[in-house]
């Protein structure tokens, strides 16, 4: 005698589901039930076959799988309990199917929600870019956005500056007028009273290499003693030496002991 196969109106991909409510409302679509009014004996029945399915493949039944698959036996066992006649005068019972046609009704929801924000175009979701007609930060902005500067920009505007410095003679060996510590009091001298001041303005116009040098290690100085800060206004412009309160009120002449050290 020859079984009767499974009618293929019924078939599931076992990875596409993502918790029982997911396979339930797949369910009740698939039969094309009305989400208010569910046959609880064929979506049990189908839903403990998907599980049967699951143990055929040697997959791993999450808990919460088992969970609903009671909460549909004990609403099908309810179903089938018989109904008070509502001539008793008693108050009318509550569907048991009630509390899990709220909790469907709020996955597809969700479940909507999700699908529609999927259809959305990934520019301006995940992936945003510059508004047309923003320009840069002019340099002038009486409040300016500033970016702390790192390293190797600081590098960058010192090699600038030692190119520009016309190099010595290789066989000329002379020692600096000018000390560290006298380039930390020109510092706090020319920050003193100024919102900011550039970083080439820190030197004095055609500037020798051993003084582009001093002035640099000055500024490496106050910027260890969080004196002062090195910013930018926008990408890749001009570097700015930002002094601390401190210093812009002219409270900071000397550096005691760390003048003594550069002497």
């Amino acid at each position: 005698m020859l079984e009767t196969p499974t009618p293929a109106a019924y078939q599931v991909h076992l990875e596409s589901f993502d918790g029982p409510l997911d396979l339930l409302l797949h369910l009740v679509h698939k039969n094309e039930m009305d989400i208010y009014d569910i046959s609880m004996a064929q979506i049990t029945r189908q839903y403990l076959e998907y599980l049967d399915q699951m143990k055929e493949h040697n997959l791993d039944i999450a808990s919460e799988f088992l969970v609903m698959a009671a909460t549909l036996m004990h609403i099908k066992s309810r179903m089938l309990l018989p109904r008070r006649d509502p001539d008793e005068g008693e108050e009318d019972e509550i569907d048991p199917r009630a509390e899990l046609v709220q909790r469907l009704l709020e996955y597809r929801r969700y479940k909507d929600g999700a699908e529609q924000l999927e259809g959305y175009p990934q520019l301006n979701r995940d992936v945003f870019v510059r508004p047309d007609g923003i320009e840069d930060v002019a340099e002038d902005d009486p409040e300016p956005m500033v970016h702390d500067v790192g390293v190797y920009d600081l590098v960058k505007a010192l090699r600038e500056l030692l190119e520009e410095a016309p190099a010595p003679p290789v066989h000329a060996v002379s020692k600096s007028a000018l000390t560290v510590a006298q380039g930390l009091r020109r510092l706090l001298a020319r920050l003193r009273h100024k919102e900011m001041v550039s970083f080439r303005d820190c030197f004095a116009p055609s500037p020798q290499r051993d003084e582009i040098v001093i002035i640099f290690i000055a500024v490496l100085e106050l910027v260890k003693l969080q004196l002062c800060r090195v910013v930018q206004l926008n990408q890749k412009g001009t570097l700015y030496l930002y002094p601390a309160e401190s210093v812009r009120r002219g409270e900071v002449e000397r550096l005691e002991g760390v003048d003594h050290g550069y002497q």
